[in-house]
């Protein structure tokens, strides 16, 4: 399984770190979020580091759907509920933001960038549909409401958000880093203040940006209540005739579709990670029934921290933590809040002011309903007594098969057969007991 942007681009390898190292920014995490931050401190002068674990856009980078947009969802709706309108319009900025900074970005950078209208819509609720129009209207949002879209099947109401962008994610990327400061192969094995540990040299910093899809310091932020992970999957089929745009079923077990050149990428089969899911399968089913011509060319899974009330986590790390800064919970809007993560982090790094950072601030609240859900299902697998188990805090870990992994329904640690770690938080191999016949 490799997904199409990994089998479309070469992207340059970096050196393991060998030497001890003293920096102003240590930057840990080699995702499009973390080589943002690289590239946009670079530009401000300021001395930095990158170290990736193993290789840069490996995993999450490389299995995004790559839509840029700021209609995630019906999120607006529910942040003027949650937050106020003040906050709901931060978040708007944030993101409308970066969709112009990748619009530049894609001036001087061939990465197949191509502005596409973005398309949310539902098959029966279309009073949620309204309600997010109207919020529109509230935050100034040019957008239209349509009931007729050009897709296989009927659709009850949608919602027309003009001038967004998809583009190749990995093609991006490789021109990114092209000078950049980067070690790869050199994983974080332990943190004390401004100090970190990896296999061959010893890091110092002044400021440190943990920018690894699931933060790596458990001992701080409690990231392991505060955030759950789920799995999606993608197919991109050939014999598809796409119309132009990027659509989205506002039901979790909805699909998603956007073109690339002759490809559909058709998205779905989501689940929360450990549990049970629609997978490829679900989506080979929804090609047959509606698009009976087309054959799959490429098909991967996909990752995403989902937070306690749908807004990233991007700030100081922890109250306990001074200079320590986090980059997670992106909720499967990865591309606009990696380009938002970075504005606010270098803006707080340098001490400069940053208008939208207090919507984001990982030390806000954690009283959400979400959390009662993540504290009961952690509490469930740790009480379960079946093998094998995470090394991360210990949970029953669960068989897929579809993805021949043991994942772990508490906070997603993904692991092979053998035990190695494909997903974090776990950030050691091996799992624990002997493993029980699969059922």
């Amino acid at each position: 399984m490799s997904s199409l942007w990994k089998n479309t681009v070469c992207i340059p390898h970096f050196p393991r770190l060998e030497r001890n190292l003293h920096t102003d920014v240590l930057v840990i995490g080699g995702g499009l979020a973390g080589i943002l931050c690289a590239y946009k401190l670079a530009q401000e002068g300021i001395d930095y580091a990158l170290v990736e674990s193993s290789q840069i856009c490996e995993k999450i980078t490389g299995s995004t759907t790559a839509k840029i947009t700021f209609q995630h969802g019906l999120i607006y709706h529910k942040l003027i509920q949650e937050v106020g309108i003040e906050r709901a319009k931060m978040y708007l900025e944030a993101n409308r933001s970066a969709l112009w900074q990748y619009r530049t970005l894609a001036q001087s950078i061939d990465c197949d960038y191509q502005i596409q209208d973005a398309f949310i819509y539902t098959l029966n609720n279309p009073e949620k549909i309204q309600q997010e129009c109207g919020a529109y209207q509230q935050l100034g949002i040019p957008a239209e409401y349509t009931e007729d879209l050009p897709l296989p099947f009927p659709v009850s109401a949608g919602i027309r958000l003009r001038n967004q962008a998809q583009l190749h994610p990995l093609k991006l990327a490789a021109s990114l880093v092209k000078k950049l400061n980067i070690y790869e192969n050199t994983p974080v094995q332990a943190y004390d203040g401004q100090h970190i540990i990896t296999p061959h040299a010893g890091i110092t910093a002044s400021h440190i940006i943990v920018a690894t899809h699931f933060p790596v310091f458990n001992k701080h932020g409690a990231y392991f209540l505060k955030m759950y992970q789920q799995r999606s999957y993608v197919t991109a089929f050939e014999g598809v005739k796409m119309p132009d745009g990027m659509y989205l079923d506002e039901a979790e077990t909805g699909f998603s579709f956007r073109s690339y050149g002759d490809l559909l990428l058709l998205g779905g089969g989501s689940h929360r990670t450990g549990k049970r899911g629609g997978g490829w399968d679900q989506l080979t089913v929804f090609a047959k029934q509606h698009y009976p011509g087309a054959t799959a060319q490429y098909h991967w899974a996909a990752q995403d921290c989902m937070t306690l009330d749908g807004i990233p986590y991007i700030g100081e790390y922890s109250k306990s933590t001074p200079n320590l800064y986090v980059a997670t919970g992106f909720n499967k809007w990865g591309f606009t809040s990696a380009m938002a993560a970075a504005d606010i982090l270098c803006d707080l790094i340098q001490g400069r002011y940053n208008s939208v950072a207090p919507v984001f601030s990982p030390l806000r609240t954690m009283l959400h309903p979400q959390l009662l859900k993540n504290v009961l299902e952690s509490g469930l697998h740790l009480l379960t007594p079946t093998t094998p188990r995470c090394p991360h805090l210990g949970c029953a870990l669960k068989w897929n098969p579809q993805e021949h992994s043991w994942d772990c329904p508490c906070h997603g640690s993904r692991f092979t057969e053998a035990g190695d770690v494909l997903n974090n938080p776990a950030n050691t191999n091996g799992i624990w007991a002997l493993r029980r016949k699969r059922q």
